[in-house]
């Protein structure tokens, strides 16, 4: 298996798989709360909406970002660059990736740091009446800018070869 297939297969289990577990939880713990506050008159799941809050819905926003830029659904530059002679397209949209790859990477490099710390010192956050390791969830930051830094070489690569310019992997054919 090539690694950029290996990539599509960990962005693609990431996002269908956890992602999608995700929002089913979150749907679950909506339900069974509501149900729980105005039918029975109690909380069936104390700290349901710190969990949704803290754990399920930036992992679910975590898990699928990668995903999305791959497949294009972040918003392009490419309005200008397709009426634009191929050399001149190929040249501003290296540009372009030029900067979203540095904005990446000093975003990255923070959110690396801030998942390393809370590492170190095994952050915790309150649920209900317990106390959750957040470190685990904190990782995975790091990881969906990671791979989206390997996208946004992979076509800046693409672009300064001369190849398809703005196009995403799964429009490319990777």
């Amino acid at each position: 298996m090539t690694f950029w297939r290996w990539i599509d297969r960990l962005e693609g289990g990431l996002a269908s798989v956890g992602a999608g577990l995700c929002l089913f939880l979150i749907m679950m713990i909506t339900v069974i709360g509501v149900f729980g506050r105005y039918v029975l008159g109690m909380d069936l799941i104390p700290g349901g909406y710190n969990m949704i809050e803290r754990i399920a819905f930036p992992l679910l926003v975590f898990w699928a970002v990668p995903l999305g830029h791959r497949q294009g659904s972040f918003p392009r530059f490419d309005v200008l660059t397709e009426r634009l002679p191929a050399a001149l397209s190929r040249a501003l949209t290296a540009l372009v990736l030029i900067v979203e790859i540095a904005v990446f990477m000093i975003l990255f490099w923070y959110l690396a740091r801030f998942a390393w710390e809370a590492t170190l010192s095994a952050r915790e956050m309150q649920i209900g009446t317990r106390l959750w390791p957040v470190w685990p969830v904190m990782l995975m930051m790091p990881l969906a800018f990671g791979l989206m830094l390997l996208e946004m070489f992979r076509l800046l690569w693409k672009a300064l070869r001369g190849g398809e310019s703005g196009k995403t992997g799964l429009a490319s054919g990777r």
